[in-house]
Parts: C-alpha cells; sequence; structure tokens
C-alpha cells in the first residue's frame, strides 16, 4: 500500500467529503427542523466555504444529498431564500435478519436506521438448512414489497444466528438449529444478494441492539443474556463488541458440560422425567403453569433461575459489567430480576445492574440491522488514519 501523505489531494477529499456528509446526517430532522444552509455546514465542519460547496456538488452528485426545497422542514421568509441541503436517508436501505429455532426475522430501514418495515415467518424447528435459508430468502422480497423498496437498493444486510460464528460468517458450531454447524451462512447469503452479508451470532448481536435502542442505551459496559435452551450472552466493553479469540466469547451455556449442572431438559422438568420435546413452546407452557401456582412448574422455573444465577454470576466476574440485560426465555419475566439481582450479590464483588430486555422478540434482528448500518457508515465516513479535515 502506498504511503499516504498530509498533502495527497485524494485524501483530503475524502475527509473532506465524510466530514460534511456526517454534519449532514447528524442535523436535525423532523416537523419544525430546517436542512443546513452552506453557511451552517461551513460552521459545523470548519471547512472554508469554497470547499463546502465543492463537496456538497460532489456528494449531490453521488445521490447522497439534496437541495432541499425552499422552506422545506420549515417556515418560508421573505426575500430569496438560502439554499439548503439534506442527507438522502432513501438513498440505501439496510436489512436486518434473525435465523432463530422457530422463526426468520427481518427488518428494514433507511440509511439512517430509520424502521420502514418488518416481517415474521415461523419455521419449523426441524427444518433443515436449506429450507431455513428458503425462507429468508421468501421473507425478503415480501418486506422490500411491502415497502416499495428495490432489492438494489440494498446497502448491506446484517444476520443474527445461533452458533460460534467466524469472521467470514461460516458458522463453525451450532447444536440449536440442523445442519447448522459449518455452514458458510455468509456466503450462501451472498448468492441471493448483491450488497454485503454481515453474518453474527445472535446473543451478541442483541448486545447490540440494546445498546443502540433498548435497556443499555448510555451504557458502554454490558452483557445480554439471552435465555434459552443454551445460554448465551453478548458483551460491550467500552462500548466496543467483545467476540473473543475466536468468536466463542458469551458461551455460558456450555458450564452444563462441566458435570456441574444438569442438563436443560432435566432442570426445566416438572414430572420428574426429562422434558421432551424441549422446545420454546414447552418451556412456556412451563413457565405458564408456575405463574399459575403449579408447585412442581414452580420448582422447574426456580431450578432454571438458579442455573442461569450461576452462568450470568460466571460472565459477570469475568467481565465487571456495569449492567446486564436478560432476554429469552426470561425476558417477560418480572419475577426472574429479584432472585438474579440477590444470587449476583452474593457471588459477584460488584454487582451490576440488571434489567429485562425492552427489545424482546426484535432483540437480534434490531442488532443486526445496527451492524449493516454500522458497515455503511464506516463505508461513508472512516477515511484512514482519521485524519483531521484541512480547509
Amino acid at each position: 500500500m502506498g504511503r499516504l501523505t498530509g498533502g495527497d489531494p485524494s485524501l483530503l477529499r475524502r475527509i473532506n467529503s465524510a466530514v460534511v456528509l456526517q454534519a449532514l446526517r447528524d442535523s436535525r430532522d423532523g416537523p419544525g427542523a430546517e436542512a443546513p444552509t452552506l453557511t451552517d455546514l461551513v460552521r459545523l465542519t470548519g471547512l472554508s466555504r469554497p470547499t463546502v460547496e465543492g463537496v456538497v456538488e460532489g456528494l449531490i452528485a453521488a445521490g447522497l444529498v439534496l437541495a432541499a426545497e425552499p422552506g422545506e422542514g420549515g417556515t418560508r421568509r421573505q426575500g430569496r431564500p438560502a439554499r439548503r441541503f439534506r442527507f438522502r436517508a432513501e438513498a440505501g436501505h439496510l436489512l436486518g435478519v434473525e435465523i432463530g429455532s422457530h422463526r426468520v426475522a427481518a427488518l428494514l430501514s433507511d440509511l439512517r436506521g430509520g424502521m420502514l418495515g418488518s416481517t415474521v415467518r415461523a419455521v419449523p424447528e426441524s427444518a433443515s438448512a436449506d429450507e431455513r435459508l428458503e425462507q429468508v430468502r421468501a421473507v425478503v422480497p415480501e418486506l422490500l414489497r411491502a415497502a416499495g423498496v428495490t432489492r438494489g437498493s440494498l446497502r448491506a444486510v446484517g444476520v443474527g444466528s445461533p452458533g460460534i460464528v467466524e469472521a467470514d460468517g461460516t458458522v463453525r458450531l451450532c447444536t440449536a438449529l440442523p445442519g447448522w454447524t459449518g455452514l458458510p451462512l455468509a456466503q450462501r447469503l451472498r448468492r441471493s444478494f448483491r450488497c454485503p452479508v454481515l453474518v453474527e451470532n445472535d446473543a451478541n448481536a442483541a448486545a447490540v441492539a440494546e445498546h443502540w435502542k433498548g435497556a443499555g442505551v448510555g451504557c458502554d459496559d454490558l452483557a445480554v443474556v439471552l435465555a434459552g435452551l443454551s445460554p448465551g450472552a453478548g458483551s460491550l466493553i467500552g462500548g466496543r463488541l467483545h467476540r473473543g479469540y475466536g468468536g466463542a466469547a458469551g458461551e455460558i451455556g456450555a458450564l452444563h458440560l462441566l458435570g456441574r449442572e444438569a442438563t436443560p431438559e432435566e432442570t426445566l422438568s416438572t414430572p420428574g422425567q426429562p422434558l421432551h420435546p424441549l422446545d420454546d413452546a414447552a418451556v412456556a407452557r412451563v413457565f405458564e403453569r408456575a405463574r399459575g401456582g403449579d408447585a412442581r412448574a414452580r420448582e422447574a422455573v426456580e431450578r432454571f433461575v438458579r442455573r442461569l444465577v450461576h452462568d450470568v454470576a460466571a460472565l459477570v466476574l469475568a467481565l465487571d459489567p456495569e449492567l446486564v440485560v436478560v432476554g429469552g426465555w426470561a425476558a417477560g419475566m418480572d419475577s426472574v430480576l429479584v432472585p438474579l439481582r440477590e444470587e449476583l450479590a452474593r457471588y459477584c464483588l460488584r454487582p451490576p445492574r440488571v434489567e429485562l430486555s425492552v427489545l424482546g422478540d426484535a432483540a437480534v434482528a434490531t442488532g443486526a440491522l445496527r451492524l449493516a448500518l454500522d458497515h455503511v457508515e464506516e463505508q461513508l465516513f472512516a477515511v484512514e488514519g482519521r485524519v483531521t479535515a484541512r480547509r
């Protein structure tokens, strides 16, 4: 790679373009708000007026910026109005997809992350990898048609999936979905899209979502636990997603393999026999009976909470997060918070705050969408070396 110098005109153009575009993207948008003028952009960016004028014209030509109509987003004034400009959030679109044991869900947004639509389709737990991927291919055009968006406008697709996911989007290990271990998921999905496809572990995606729009807004050190058949956790440290060396960080559901805990089938059993089949519907029935006062179901839920506490305590002792967000099966159970808080206070040197997920079933798809948005923003705004804009 050639050496970049401070006087490289190509680099300076990229820096200035990114700075102006970000100022436009971050400007207030909505009823009563006015799009910025050239004078506003000069003030916001610190660039000279000729530089801003040249950058804006280039961004208009690229389809990322639009000259706003006089009075758009504000009130009309006497005399010749100053030209105003806005970021074209509609210039591209993003998809966030969740591939789960029993469903496929998708969210669609513009380039600001504004939600344009969503869809969910049930998938049998026994569905093969090919059948599950076919459901993904089926829900996407359905969602695009409903929103009036063309497939060609997609800039990136984020996908949240169970399992340990490698950097290239291959699922190295997954016990939740048939035929998923070893699946080159990103490669398979790229056949259906003309844009980058980013695959992430579902708990990691949920952590990104809670930090963006959920219980973890404003908190940069948090862990999100998806309480399911095999509890998994995603964590952010200093605001950055922590995947671990091999992408297996947060796989706390493997703790029972150490022989110190019962299997999920035994933990959630009500008649003394392993729960079979062990799926979301069966577990939901156990929780429902517990809420209704069934003694055996309450004992099963208590065992589930104790196991969850042990798993979460191990995570908290290792990471020392400020906040633990609980999702998955336990997301709708207010009763899980008190025992979790009490037991973590016993086990942990500095107990974290514990909250239920506010995103619920939408957490994984929302996080996948945020990852797609991060990818596009990096393309639009990131510049090598993070060099300061030049006048």
